[in-house]
């Protein structure tokens, strides 16, 4: 398999790097790697950096850009219609294939989320009740039937970071007075944009391959972790309210607990070391 680029260092294409988690992996990585990106929505900013790349699933073909920028690591931080990304990465993956090069996906939680008796680990079988599980888990096969050393799946729970679309969307509904969502009888672990951009890295360093479960080590409720996400932000005394959700009457799992594909310990977390590095 090809490891390096001719300057024996890699070179990686990120695709969906202006979204938030495509973006924040960019930057770990850009300092030491030759680091590309592509965006979708036209940008100045981007426009002028040459290291990223416009790009429509639903008009381009990723062949172009996977042939101007010859990467030996491709990760797919893509967002979007399914049936555009489905497309895209079946032809990703016939190129990584061919070229002998890896391919580092990031899945979901959602792979699981027909299972709401217990949390899931990295060799539990996959099962999703929902259109974006369903997705992932057809992603998922599909990179599974190709050599092991070329693919590496990161399965992600909900992720938090200053940036991420979910603070985002609390400090907007505190702005306006209006009640955050709370999901009482949610069990899950969660995770931040700054673990998993150091947990990339190490997975290039140390040329890994297989699934990865990229959660927290522990389980929260999602309420009461956002309750104290929420007590930790300094809101000068700025009004908060709560809107309980409730989707069954049993508590249900959402969680991906690492097991079997440890990290070293600097790079596992607990939840409430999230909240720490999140205090506004």
């Amino acid at each position: 398999m090809k490891k390096t680029g001719k300057d024996g260092k890699h070179r990686i294409l990120i695709l969906g790097a202006s979204g938030f988690l495509g973006g924040a992996i960019y930057k770990e990585l850009c300092s030491y790697f030759k680091t590309f990106g592509t965006y979708n929505t036209p940008n100045k900013q981007y426009e002028k950096n040459k290291h990223f790349f416009q790009y429509s699933m639903e008009e381009d073909d990723v062949y172009e850009i996977l042939g101007i920028v010859k990467p030996t690591i491709v990760i797919s931080a893509l967002r979007g219609d399914f049936s555009a990304q489905l497309i895209a990465h079946q032809h990703l993956a016939e190129y990584v294939f061919n070229n002998k090069i890896k391919l580092i996906f990031i899945s979901s939680a959602n792979v699981f989320d027909a299972y709401s008796k217990y949390p899931s680990y990295e060799t539990d079988k996959t099962l999703s009740h929902s259109i974006y599980g369903h997705f992932k888990i057809k992603i998922e096969n599909m990179l599974l039937r190709m050599p092991k050393k070329q693919v590496v799946i990161l399965r992600l729970p909900m992720v938090f970071g200053a940036q991420s679309p979910r603070i985002i969307e609390i400090l907007e509904n505190i702005k306006e007075k209006e009640p955050i969502e709370v999901f009482p009888n949610l069990i899950m672990n969660v995770t931040i944009d700054a673990k998993v951009t150091q947990q990339v890295h190490y997975i290039i360093n140390r040329n890994k391959c297989g699934v990865f479960h990229l959660g927290s080590n522990d389980l929260v409720h999602h309420n009461d972790f956002i309750k104290e996400l929420v007590e930790s932000f300094e809101l000068n005394g700025k009004l908060v309210t709560y809107k309980n959700v409730y989707t069954t009457n049993d508590d249900r799992y959402l969680a991906v607990l690492p097991k079997y594909n440890l990290l070293p310990k600097h790079l596992q977390l607990l939840s409430n070391q999230i909240v720490s590095e999140l205090k506004l």
